[in-house]
């Protein structure tokens, strides 16, 4: 899975876009402007995914993979190995951090994601 597999699959969801905004390494992907997802795409095998915080320490202690999100909030992002986890549960947790991040987005934001 990886780079190719997880681009697609963020870009196809909608209003997302993917950016270069610290360094040329760290693509970021967003939604309405929003980050939901980010990996570093010369060593590509982890993402930084939004998640809730009963969901990340269930998720930390069920799997060796998933730790405290890397630089960012320990609470609300979660660091996933990809290696040796199925690409269906990768795919839920993206699902899951786009959802967290459209959820929080204002109304009208909201709104004109819903006619993309």
């Amino acid at each position: 899975m990886f780079l190719e597999k997880v681009n697609s699959y963020c870009l196809a969801k909608k209003g997302v876009e993917a950016t270069f905004p610290f360094d040329a390494d760290t693509l970021v992907w967003k939604v309405m402007g929003k980050m939901f997802c980010l990996g570093n795409v010369s060593a590509f095998h982890t993402i930084t995914l939004k998640c809730e915080t009963e969901a990340s320490l269930r998720l930390q202690e069920q799997n060796d993979q998933i730790k405290p999100g890397y630089h960012m909030n320990k609470k609300l992002w979660i660091t996933v190995e990809m290696e040796g986890l199925a690409s269906e549960f990768v795919f839920s947790l993206i699902d899951t951090s786009y959802e967290l991040v459209v959820q929080k987005l204002p109304k009208k934001d909201r709104i004109l994601l819903e006619t993309l």
